[in-house]
């Protein structure tokens, strides 16, 4: 009841016309900075956090969490329509969002993005409502074995799930791994793998090897096949809407699952993207439909789209409870925080009430705000698809140069873009599956700093890695997903086969 009182006391801080306002023209912001590919939700915040030092800091907070929101719901528009994602947590998006596109359902596919994405921020936020001290707790509870546990988790579960070739999903993993260790080691300093060239000192950034191996690689699969683009007929009316809306409970078990492992992932902090591949593996393994995964399926965009809203939204608990901000949009309003002089932590829940729990009843409106945007310009979105993609394709590719561009204002990563294309081409002619490569090269450095450091705290003793019931359970986990294809033909092997009916008559052959 605590929490009710002082969530409705929230409400009565930011039901203003001008905090109203606000959330608008930041959902606004926020999805058109979701659009565009490579700025992302943490560059647009920190972009725009300036605008904020003349406002309180209630209504600041209120402003830049909507951009965050917006770009969390704008990241699914340009994976479904154009198989780019907009978002690093929407490339599990593109898997069967881009295919319902090509289809014809591209405003299926958006509102099954855009219900899924507010159903999993409004969990979290309920979650983080009534939850906060326990879950603040529990996070305080993971080290660097704990983290490369989960890493290790999503890794093997996509080994052990994926379709197609293990060995060819190995060796895409094993070139992001690769393409992950370029630049300086940060454990040690050194550098590696640059070959005496002072670009590559920082690596390849993750954005940019997604705008090229995704959206260059698209299009020169479309410049092949004579630019021609399938969904372009697409015709969408709000009775769409209404017909997805009548669908969708009836994946109430993969939204709820994908809902807690985006929560889980959120607070630990793991983040939005793995939350969203493992949710997505995990609805691939248990749905009855696994097996059509990639082809277009509502309950492979239902997933991973839940998943990456509840982590988007559970990130900002550690930050308010704790100080530890659990993605870079939440280390971005941290920095605002402290600028506004509010030090996040415990006593910020004491100190500063309203100013908390304003922050999280602006989280049950900013979301509906953004449902409410988002939905009403799908028809606006689903009518790009009847464009002639020859006029589409050269827009395209200059939205992915302005997008790979600002990510360090450098032109050398436009140049990294078009060779990530010419790969991303030759992995789908010659059938190599292309998320384990992004998934490497994303979490591949923060893997391997996570196990060095554990390495380095037990002096070398991998048993760390089961030295806790928490660790060695998701170790367990992810070793019994690794090798599950081979523990289910050694279950099938064993079991019993089924006796004669004894009783049975004979038919006689016809």
């Amino acid at each position: 009841m605590d929490e009710i009182s002082a969530l409705m006391q929230g409400f009565s801080v930011i039901l203003t016309p001008m905090n109203i306002g606000l959330m608008f023209v930041g959902i606004i912001l926020g999805v058109l900075i979701g659009v565009l590919p490579g700025l992302g939700g943490a560059n647009g915040v920190a972009i725009l956090l300036p605008l904020t030092f003349t406002m309180s800091p209630t209504s600041a907070i209120i402003m830049l969490s909507c951009i965050y929101w917006g770009a969390l719901f704008g990241g699914a528009i340009t994976s479904i329509l154009f198989n780019i994602p907009g978002e690093p947590w929407s490339v599990a998006t593109t898997f069967d969002g881009y295919p319902m596109a090509q289809q014809g359902h591209a405003g299926a596919a958006l509102t099954t993005a855009f219900t899924s994405s507010f159903v999993g921020a409004f969990i979290a936020v309920v979650m983080i409502t009534f939850l906060a001290p326990l879950v603040a707790k529990f996070a305080l509870k993971f080290g660097s074995p704990e983290f490369f546990a989960v890493y290790l988790l999503t890794f093997c579960s996509f080994v052990g799930m994926g379709k197609g070739s293990p060995f060819k999903i190995l060796a895409s993993m094993a070139l992001g791994f690769a393409l992950a260790s370029v630049g300086m080691d940060t454990v040690t300093g050194q550098l590696r793998l640059t070959f005496g060239q002072p670009e590559l000192m920082r690596g390849f950034d993750f954005l940019i090897a997604v705008i090229g191996l995704f959206g260059i690689g698209e299009i020169l699969l479309s410049m092949e096949e004579g630019l021609k683009f399938s969904g372009k007929s697409a015709k969408i009316d709000p009775k769409v809407v209404l017909q997805t809306w009548k669908q969708l409970p009836q994946y109430w078990v993969t939204s709820l699952r994908s809902s807690l492992i985006g929560i889980w992932m959120g607070i630990t902090p793991g983040g939005a993207t793995p939350a969203s591949f493992m949710a997505y593996g995990l609805a691939k393994k248990m749905s009855k439909k696994g097996s059509k995964f990639g082809t277009g399926q509502m309950e492979g965009v239902v997933a991973p789209e839940t998943a990456a809203h509840a982590a988007g939204t559970s990130a900002l608990l550690p930050m308010l409870a704790l100080g530890i901000p659990g993605s870079p949009t939440a280390a971005v309003l941290l920095g605002g925080l402290l600028i506004w002089g509010l030090q996040p932590g415990p006593l910020l829940f004491v100190e500063q009430k309203d100013f908390v729990w304003g922050l999280i009843a602006s989280m049950y409106l900013g979301n509906i705000v953004g449902l409410i945007v988002v939905l009403s310009t799908v028809p606006l979105f689903a009518s790009i698809l009847r464009i002639p993609f020859s006029i589409i394709a050269p827009v395209i590719i200059v939205i992915c140069a302005i997008g790979a561009y600002t990510v360090h204002n450098a032109m050398l990563d436009i140049w990294f873009m078009l060779g990530f294309g010419v790969i991303g081409y030759l992995f789908k002619k010659l059938d190599f599956p292309l998320a384990p490569l992004v998934l490497a090269l994303v979490l591949g450095d923060k893997a391997e700093d996570s196990f060095r450091q554990a390495m380095l705290v037990s002096q070398g003793d991998v048993m760390i890695m089961f030295s806790n019931p928490l660790v060695g359970g998701i170790t367990t986990l992810a070793l019994v997903l690794l090798f599950w294809p081979l523990i289910s033909r050694a279950l099938a092997y064993i079991k019993p086969p089924k006796k004669p009916d004894e009783f049975a008559v004979e038919r006689p052959v016809d």
